[in-house]
């Protein structure tokens, strides 16, 4: 009785230092929004990234350019020039006000320079990864085809992320809904908007040609996780499916300063301590991980998760 007991005060120690450490890192992801907010609309951008800025503020431009061009009967994809300066500001400025699509942006543009300074460290392609090229040879057609369409999706992301755009098709349903039933409200239900709506398939996305392609892995998606061998994309759809979160948490876990962050999303998927602190190194090489971290249940990781996760 007496070992259970002091068993049992050993175990609430333990989780007792993740959960602070778990805080520290919530507390600067929490921030990153509304400071986002604030310096888009001021010239105080040197307190956060001047690459995440410069993309979040183009991405935001870029999907109101095209929903301006739609409005007025233009092609968006094209994002032919024209129209009322003046009006592409103030549309901006009301984009920039919905924290959901900010959070969005930030995850992108966050997951491009981290794929640009895997690719730099360790020579991790962000385009081709050695496991979607094994996918791309695999015997069944379907799964060879349908990782040929991602590796195109995902060329042409990490292309956009350059030009800081961000299609109107790429983003997710909840978001691209959202917003052309706001924007219609002001343009009272233009045609183009219409067919901007009619031509929406959220399954051939970037992201859902990812889902797509770790669910047709079926019990291999395992081999997914691992950061070296299926790139930042897979890796981090295959992440949040494994442990049923949103996707931009398993993008923003691979950040500098997330270490924990990412070795308890990895214990949550399943991952001894060997595997995920080859991950974790990889993501942040001087990140130092509590010993303790192995003792943890894959579903005591994901209780912590859970209760860290804002509301």
């Amino acid at each position: 009785m007496g070992e259970e007991t002091m068993d049992l005060a050993a175990d609430d120690a333990v989780e007792a230092i993740l959960r602070g450490g778990l805080a520290r890192e919530a507390r600067a992801l929490t921030a990153v929004v509304p400071v986002l907010r604030h310096l888009l609309g001021s010239e105080a951008q040197g307190l956060v990234s001047e690459a995440i800025l410069a993309r979040v503020r183009g991405m935001i431009l870029d999907i109101a350019a095209q929903l301006l061009a739609a409005q007025s009967g233009r092609d968006p994809v094209a994002r032919a020039p024209g129209g009322d300066p003046t009006a592409l500001d103030a549309l901006a400025d009301s984009l920039m006000a919905d924290e959901a699509l900010l959070a969005h942006c930030h995850a992108l543009a966050t997951e491009s320079l981290v794929a640009d300074r895997l690719q730099q460290r360790h020579a991790i392609d962000p385009v081709l990864s050695p496991l979607l090229q094994e996918l791309i040879a695999a015997e069944d057609p379907a799964v060879g085809a349908l990782a040929m369409t991602t590796l195109a999706a995902q060329s042409r992301f990490m292309q956009a992320q350059r030009r800081m755009e961000l299609p109107l098709g790429e983003l997710p349903a909840e978001l691209f809904h959202a917003l052309l039933a706001a924007t219609q409200t002001g343009a009272q239900g233009s045609a183009g908007l219409v067919r901007l709506q009619a031509g929406y398939d959220e399954a051939t996305s970037r992201l859902g040609l990812l889902a797509r392609l770790v669910a047709a892995m079926r019990r291999g998606a395992v081999a997914a996780l691992a950061l070296d061998h299926a790139g930042l994309a897979l890796f981090a759809s295959a992440l949040a499916n494994e442990t049923r979160s949103p996707r931009g948490e398993a993008v923003l876990a691979c950040h500098e300063g997330q270490a924990l962050r990412l070795a308890l999303q990895l214990r949550a998927a399943g991952l001894g301590a060997p595997a995920i602190e080859r991950q974790v190194v990889l993501a942040e090489p001087a990140a130092l991980l509590p010993p303790a971290l192995a003792a943890l249940t894959p579903a005591r990781a994901a209780a912590l998760l859970a209760a860290d996760r804002p509301a």
